[in-house]
């Protein structure tokens, strides 16, 4: 067989079927198929170490698999300058196999972008809370999200039984929580909330650019990056920014 159909035949194999395939070209003394089959090796150990890693990840997902229905709750937008607050809230199934799962922030937007869209597919429920500028701005950041927690908490279908919560403890919420701190990088509930919540306010911010265009919002989402400076500088501060955050920048009337 020809090295480009040894290739094909890699190349469509899952990855559970893959170290059969190559067990079975193993004595193909060509170097080309050596070499070939070198590439889909590392392949298959960057997936098993992938396995392993998300496996360490479900370390509270199992510690209280008693829950019917445990919820990972995180945020995004605490920071910046303009913009809302999100939380996202998800609840996976039990069987929950979703690879690369992580902390927000650790992920490229195209692997967010693409993690978003098989978490939406496979959890048995997801939800965000959005809290405007004018309320971050009269009840403070903190107050605010957890507002925002409480919002997503509340849009579950089934409701949740247990939260594991990126290091805070949502005050006024009766479903016990469990906060974890760098808890994103710790449990695959709470990084696909972190997911969810940065896709949506990052959808959100492109969409104000549209509205606000002068600010770049689209680029930087409203963190204060010394371009975003620039442009409140220069305009002033419109109707997203945060008049609480802003004053180090810009004179804030009222």
């Amino acid at each position: 067989m020809k090295t480009a159909e040894i290739q094909a035949r890699l190349e469509a194999c899952s990855m559970e079927a893959l170290p059969a395939e190559l067990a079975a070209w193993e004595g193909d003394s060509r170097s080309t198929v050596q070499k070939l089959l070198e590439r889909y090796r590392k392949k298959q150990a960057a997936y098993e170490k992938e396995l392993a890693r998300t496996e360490v990840m479900k370390k509270y997902e199992k510690v209280y698999g008693e829950y019917s229905f445990i919820c990972g709750i995180d945020e995004a937008g605490r920071g910046p300058l303009a913009g809302p607050v999100v939380a996202g809230a998800v609840i996976l199934p039990k069987d929950c196999n979703i690879l690369y799962l992580n902390d927000s922030k650790q992920l490229s937007a195209k692997k967010r972008e693409e993690l978003y869209d098989v978490i939406m597919e496979q959890a048995v429920s997801t939800a965000v809370g959005v809290v405007s500028p004018a309320v971050i701005d009269e009840i403070n950041i903190l107050q605010a999200t957890y507002e925002a927690m409480r919002i997503a908490i509340g849009k579950l279908s089934p409701a949740p039984n247990l939260l594991l919560n990126d290091a805070v403890k949502i005050p006024e919420v009766s479903i016990r929580q469990i906060p974890i701190v760098k808890g994103d990088a710790k449990s695959i509930s709470i990084a696909a909330a972190s997911i969810i919540a940065k896709v949506t306010r990052d959808r959100m911010m492109e969409a104000y650019d549209t509205l606000y265009p002068e600010y770049g919002f689209a680029g930087h989402k409203g963190y204060g990056s010394a371009t975003h400076i620039a442009a409140l500088k220069e305009y002033g501060p419109c109707p997203i920014h945060r008049r609480t955050f802003i004053g180090n920048f810009v004179t804030v009337e009222g």
